[in-house]
This record gives structure tokens, C-alpha cells and sequence, in this order.
């Protein structure tokens, strides 16, 4: 599968239309609808936002940078969606957001999953990311598994 990863708009219908089935997804992993402590990614705290797009131009997967500091981000809103897993897309979209977040000056990446996501967290081990304790929001969060990563 061909795959291009590019910058949108956090508000574009495809990215909406993503985060939708992520969430709904995530609500019938967990049991639940309340999945986010702290405040939720917006237009406003995202740093940058990709949609990557198969060969024929269809949105197949999404990802975001949330800056924690100077030096740090959170990946945010990972998604590839079901029927395009396995073909490469987190891949291309986790190497964009790396590469974006060196741009920006980022040198740590991190992230948050859970225990309900194995296919996650075997995907970020894979990749270099590394068990951490539970950082900011997800501290006192018994379902948060964070995960981070040196870049450059």
C-alpha cells in the first residue's frame, strides 16, 4: 500500500472523521466513554496533525504532536483504521511525527496507551519506545501505560 502523510487542519472532515472511529474503538475496548483525563486534544493545543492517505486518496490513518515543554511532546490520536492495519500506515505516520517534532526542536517524544491496546504498545516497543512511569494527566491513572522515546 502507498501511503502519504501530510499536514491538515485538526478540523478537517477526514482527521474528525478519524478521531470518531478511534474513539469509538476505544469506548468498546474500555467499556467506557470517559477515556481522557485532562484536557483533550484540540486545534488549539496541537502542535501539528497528519492524515495519511492510500494511493487512492482515501484518509487511512491520523496522528498529532501536543507539545509538553521545550524539548518534549505527546503523540496524540494515533489511529490507523482497521482495514489498513498491518500494511505499514503507523509506520509512516510515526516516522512523519518524529520527524516533525525534530523540526519543532522536540528531543523526547511520549505518549500514553492502556492495557486494553496490546497491538499498541507491541507497535511502540517495536519502534523504540520504552515503558516510562505515567507522566502528567495520566500519573494517578491505573490504565495508563506511557511509553517515550529519545529522538536525534
Amino acid at each position: 500500500m502507498l501511503i502519504e502523510v501530510k499536514i491538515e487542519d485538526w478540523d478537517s472532515a477526514d482527521g474528525m472523521r478519524l478521531r470518531e472511529e478511534q474513539r469509538a474503538e476505544l469506548d468498546a475496548r474500555y467499556g467506557c466513554d470517559d477515556h481522557e483525563p485532562g484536557a483533550g486534544p484540540s486545534a488549539e493545543n496541537i502542535a501539528v496533525f497528519l492524515v495519511a492517505r492510500d494511493r487512492g486518496g482515501r484518509a487511512v490513518g491520523c496522528g498529532g504532536l501536543r507539545l509538553l515543554g521545550a524539548a518534549s511532546a505527546e503523540i496524540k490520536r494515533m489511529y490507523v483504521v482497521p482495514e489498513a492495519r498491518g500494511a505499514g500506515v503507523s509506520v509512516a505516520v510515526l516516522r512523519e511525527l518524529e520527524a516533525a517534532a525534530l523540526r519543532l526542536g522536540v528531543r523526547i517524544l511520549k505518549l500514553e496507551t492502556g492495557p486494553a491496546q496490546p497491538d499498541a504498545i507491541r507497535f511502540y516497543e517495536r519502534e523504540g519506545y520504552r515503558r516510562i512511569a505515567n507522566f502528567g494527566v495520566y500519573r494517578r491513572e491505573p490504565l495508563s501505560r506511557c511509553f517515550a522515546r529519545h529522538l536525534g
